[in-house]
């Protein structure tokens, strides 16, 4: 965890493998979007809460905020994500903590309207994503809207390799080469069997393939759209 902490500041301090942006990922916007289409009531009520897992620079968060009248709470492990994260959302009603997503959610049971859980719980082991799972049951709402976004291992090649060059001791997780930490691939029949028996899902959207010249040139992402169930 140390060494994941130390890369996420260094990355958000100076950018050298991902592209940082302050606008809001295009994923969001179009689940944002379907949800405003598609959902029985207001998904986004105003003044409502959303909660954001791996927060990052709060980018995510804060335009939904700007644009629902919605409050909330962004965690993420970097010092620097959670800075900024902070300036950029002046004064909106957003507050943003230092966290790991292995630890409790801070917040009361069912007071959470939205959960973005976008790209973060790939570097939990097993007995962690389970217990997230659980936490993001017990916090939110019935009937509330869970957009996740992670590695998925169909269709990756990227994915395969790393699995065969760089096993961990979990199922379907490696060793990340640069980061030195594990990180997990989903696989769409664990999406459905970890959550289904909570939430509905409407929606699991493949990004493409990620092949160029004939070899894989990008990892493989899965956006699921999913709605709390009623106990």
């Amino acid at each position: 965890m140390v060494k994941s902490k130390k890369f996420w500041n260094d990355e958000y301090k100076n950018p050298e493998h991902l592209a940082m942006s302050d606008e809001p990922s295009g994923d969001l916007i179009t689940f944002v979007r379907w949800a405003e289409k598609n959902a029985e009531w207001q998904p986004f009520p105003k003044d409502g809460f959303v909660l954001d897992i791996g927060c990052g620079n709060g980018r995510n968060i804060i335009s939904l905020a700007k644009e629902s009248g919605m409050k909330g709470l962004g965690f993420d492990i970097s010092t620097e994500a959670i800075r900024q994260a902070k300036k950029m959302a002046d004064k909106l009603p957003i507050e943003f903590t230092v966290q790991g997503a292995e630890e409790k959610l801070p917040v009361p049971d069912e007071s959470v309207d939205v959960v973005l859980d976008m790209m973060a719980t790939h570097f939990l082991n097993e007995a962690e994503r389970k217990e997230l799972v659980t936490e993001i049951v017990r916090v939110m709402k019935p009937y509330g809207w869970l957009f996740f976004k992670t590695f998925v291992l169909e269709g990756d090649k990227n994915a395969q390799r790393l699995l065969a060059e760089s096993p961990a001791s979990e199922k379907n997780s490696y060793i990340h080469p640069k980061i030195k930490v594990m990180e997990h691939v989903w696989t769409e029949d664990e999406i459905h069997d970890t959550f289904s028996p909570y939430f509905k899902i409407y929606k699991m959207i493949k990004s493409h393939k990620h092949i160029k010249d004939g070899q894989p040139h990008k990892r493989r992402t899965v956006s699921v759209y999913m709605e709390k169930k009623r106990d």
